[in-house]
């Protein structure tokens, strides 16, 4: 389960925007995932319970912005949304995509008290 060590880097970036502000615990954290960054959210559910006991992010509100997949046709540029990578142009039909947004995996914000 790579989720496990998604939260556990989460909780490093935490720790040390903490120690840098000088604060105590961070109350709310925002995440922006991409439906595409392949992180199974159920599992990140479970893994974050685990992974931020004992730490600055044990009693933050925690806010997942799911961000969706588009891509870009490498032949006509017709930006559209996808479901999973290899998904036909509906403009032209062809299967030459640039995914565009989707793939995210970012700590957005903190709030630190």
């Amino acid at each position: 389960m790579h989720e496990l060590s998604i939260v556990l880097s989460i909780v490093e970036i935490a720790e040390g925007q903490v120690r840098k502000a000088s604060a105590r615990q961070v109350d709310r954290i925002d995440l922006e995932i991409g439906t595409l960054s392949g992180v199974e959210f159920t599992a990140l559910d479970f893994a974050w319970d685990v992974g931020v006991q004992h730490t600055v992010l044990h009693n933050a509100e925690r806010f997942i912005h799911k961000i969706p997949a588009r891509a870009r046709c490498m032949d006509c540029n017709h930006v559209f949304d996808i479901q999973q990578l290899f998904e036909p142009c509906p403009a032209c039909g062809l299967f030459l995509n640039e995914v565009v947004q989707g793939k995210e995996l970012r700590v957005k914000s903190l709030e630190l008290s």
